[in-house]
């Protein structure tokens, strides 16, 4: 049996907010943070070399001011995932299969743009993303970030890990896959997040 494969790091954590510039200044205040990207939606904040650490959800925009949010957890304040680090997309994937021999399938697959994420999630529904980075330095990531692309789409597009597992087995270079080069389609997820 092959060496069980763990996370490199712990990557960042997202909340789900009513009071979306309050907590943003509050996190900036409190790690003495820098925003890196900012829309009425959604904020990333970092105090180190991470491009980020923080993520905050609008739920006042998301779902419009007021509503209670009852019918879904997704909808109601609080964490919405944490996020582990893998070295590389190869790790990313192996990861996956190896879960995957165990019966753990990922709920939502998603190229970022900055990451190649897989989302899982725990007994009690607690979420978590697996993630790999598409960029070899942070200055790159966040120029990413400050981009058209990411603008245009700051979720992502989805993607099936068995295929991409089959490239990567197959030879294709894992850098193939690390730029996001297809802005649409939008993920679905996108969509109930965003409108």
């Amino acid at each position: 049996m092959s060496t069980p494969i763990r996370p490199q790091s712990f990557a960042h954590v997202v909340y789900r907010t009513y009071q979306f510039q309050r907590m943003l200044d509050w996190y900036v205040a409190v790690f003495n943070g820098e925003v890196q990207y900012q829309s009425p939606v959604i904020a990333f904040v970092t105090y180190d070399h991470e491009h980020h650490r923080v993520a905050l959800l609008n739920l006042g925009i998301i779902k419009g001011e007021g509503e209670s949010g009852a019918r879904s957890p997704r909808g109601q304040p609080g964490m919405d995932h944490v996020a582990y680090g893998y070295r590389d997309l190869t790790e990313l994937l192996d990861k996956y299969e190896e879960l995957k021999g165990k019966g753990v399938m990922p709920y939502w697959c998603i190229h970022h743009g900055i990451t190649i994420s897989l989302y899982y999630a725990d007994p009690d529904g607690n979420q978590m993303e697996f993630q790999a980075d598409c960029f070899d330095d942070n200055d790159a990531a966040n120029a990413f970030m400050d981009g058209p692309q990411f603008e245009t789409n700051p979720i992502g597009v989805e993607f099936d890990p068995e295929e991409l597992l089959a490239k990567l087995r197959a030879g294709a270079p894992a850098s193939d896959f690390l730029p996001r080069r297809v802005q649409l389609p939008v993920s679905d997820i996108r969509g109930s997040l965003m409108g």
